[in-house]
């Protein structure tokens, strides 16, 4: 399991369970926007915990460029659980109202860049008729 793998950013290496270093190999592109690293190692072979990490004859694991954001995200996440209630009680409910509004119950869109321009198109969208609902002429 990939969690059972320290990543030392500094040496920009995985450390398997039996201290095993993997190291990068090369870089994967999918979905025109991740930018996937690849590291590996070929220690697999002799390694006594080999049926615990993999079935192949190495092991490899992947990693977004922007890695260090999401354990970033789960650090402070661990520190104050309490964040995710707030957030969904402050942020969440405006796109609630916005969906429920439009009938919507997904994106219509696929991919980033389209659902980023229909979400902006609907906030801008809820933004008028706040205003207009507010008596207010929008400039």
């Amino acid at each position: 399991m990939k969690a059972d793998f320290r990543y030392a950013a500094s040496q920009d290496i995985y450390i398997c369970p039996a201290d095993e270093v993997l190291v990068f190999v090369s870089y994967k592109r999918e979905m025109d926007v991740l930018n996937l690293r690849r590291y590996a190692t070929r220690a697999c072979a002799t390694c006594r915990l080999r049926r615990r990490c993999t079935t192949g004859a190495q092991r490899s694991i992947a990693r977004w460029e922007y890695g260090h954001v999401l354990e970033d995200v789960q650090r402070r996440l661990h520190e104050n659980p309490q964040a995710v209630h707030t957030r969904r009680e402050t942020v969440e409910h405006p796109f609630d109202t916005i969906k429920a509004r439009m009938g919507a119950t997904h994106f219509l869109m696929k991919r980033l860049k389209y659902v980023a321009t229909e979400m902006a198109l609907a906030v801008l969208a809820y933004k008028s008729q706040a205003v207009i609902w507010c008596g207010m002429e929008l400039l």
